[in-house]
C-alpha cells in the first residue's frame, strides 16, 4: 500500500479535523481512510514533545483524552511513524512541527 505523503493529507487539515474532532477536543470516530487517519494522527503527535521519552503508561493518558482504544491509536502511532519504541519507552519521531 502506498502512504500519500504527510504534507499531502494534511493539505485538508482543517476539514479533517472539523469532521473528525468533538467540540470539546476528543475524536468522535478513527478515520479508516489512510489520508484522513494520518491527519488525526498528526494531530495526536502534537501531544508528544520531540526529545521526550515516555512509558506506556503515559502515552495511553494522553491518547485517552482523545479516545478510549488507546491500543489502536498507539499501534497507528508507530505504524505510520509518528511514534518511535524500544525497550519499553515511546518517543516522537514524526509529524508536523508548528
Amino acid at each position: 500500500m502506498n502512504r500519500p505523503p504527510l504534507h499531502t493529507a494534511l493539505q485538508d487539515r482543517d476539514a479533517v479535523l472539523r469532521a473528525f474532532l468533538a467540540p470539546d477536543g476528543s475524536l468522535t470516530d478513527i478515520p479508516t481512510r489512510l489520508r484522513k487517519r494520518l491527519v488525526v494522527l498528526d494531530h495526536l503527535a502534537q501531544e508528544f514533545e520531540p526529545g521526550e521519552k515516555y512509558d506506556e503508561t503515559a502515552v495511553n493518558a494522553r491518547l485517552r483524552a482523545f479516545h478510549p482504544d488507546v491500543a489502536a491509536l498507539r499501534r497507528y502511532l508507530v505504524d505510520e511513524g509518528f511514534l518511535d519504541r524500544a525497550d519499553g519507552l515511546y518517543w516522537r519521531s514524526g509529524g508536523s512541527v508548528d
